[in-house]
């Protein structure tokens, strides 16, 4: 899962992304109004962090401007502006949840989970489809009740396309998705195209009633056999 963590202040951020880091996340950051606001409107992320109190503008208006071009990110406030008026307004923009500061990490780490069951898996620890299980929280998947050992990369990969199941994802959308900022520094999508090769060669041992469908030269479809 891509997180975004848009905050301003260089220790916190680093907290934030370290601790997320360790929970298996992919994390990019923005730490003012514009590059937030230039990082929201390139790329699609599954949950954004957002400071109220931004050099260069508002998160409220970061907000805004998320539900003008019709986001679909989940978004949790993380302020130290604790005031009703705050919480009100954020939450009516759109905002899933406001968590004030100071807060303990696993806080965080139970709210950002919250979050995304809503979002992605409609409220549910797991995610079942055909004879495929997925417990995005435990990094963990089963076909047929036998546990399928996919490496990080795959994981991500998998969890991408069945939340997309049945669409096109483009080979820039799942490995902006995937790889993140490092998708910047390849020269092309070998990279990709060898998870893919791994994953499929997997689920097909597995017997899993999933397909990743290739569409030459445009990306991939996930569909059930």
């Amino acid at each position: 899962m891509k997180i975004l963590v848009i905050e301003d202040e260089p220790e916190m951020q680093e907290t934030l992304v370290r601790s997320l880091q360790q929970e298996q996340y992919l994390v990019e950051t923005a730490c003012d109004y514009e590059s937030a606001l230039e990082k929201v409107g390139l790329y699609a992320y599954d949950c954004i962090l957002l400071d109220i109190n931004l050099p260069g503008g508002s998160g409220l208006e970061i907000l805004e401007e998320l539900k003008k071009q019709q986001k679909t990110e989940g978004v949790i406030i993380v302020s130290a502006r604790n005031s009703v008026d705050d919480k009100i307004q954020g939450l009516e923009l759109g905002a899933d949840d406001y968590l004030p500061k100071p807060f303990h990490m696993a806080e965080l780490h139970a709210r950002v989970k919250s979050v995304l069951r809503r979002r992605k898996f409609e409220g549910q620890h797991l995610h079942q489809l055909q004879n495929v299980q997925i417990d995005p929280d435990k990094h963990q998947v089963w076909v047929a009740g036998q546990e399928l050992v996919l490496n990080r990369k795959e994981f991500d990969i998998l969890l991408y396309l069945v939340t997309n199941k049945d669409r096109l994802v483009s080979k820039t959308a799942l490995a902006e998705h995937v790889w993140g900022d490092y998708i910047d520094q390849a020269d092309n999508y070998e990279f990709i195209y060898s998870q893919i090769k791994n994953l499929r060669k997997k689920l097909k041992d597995h017997a899993a009633e999933l397909e990743i469908q290739a569409i030459y030269g445009i990306g991939y479809k996930l569909v059930t056999a």
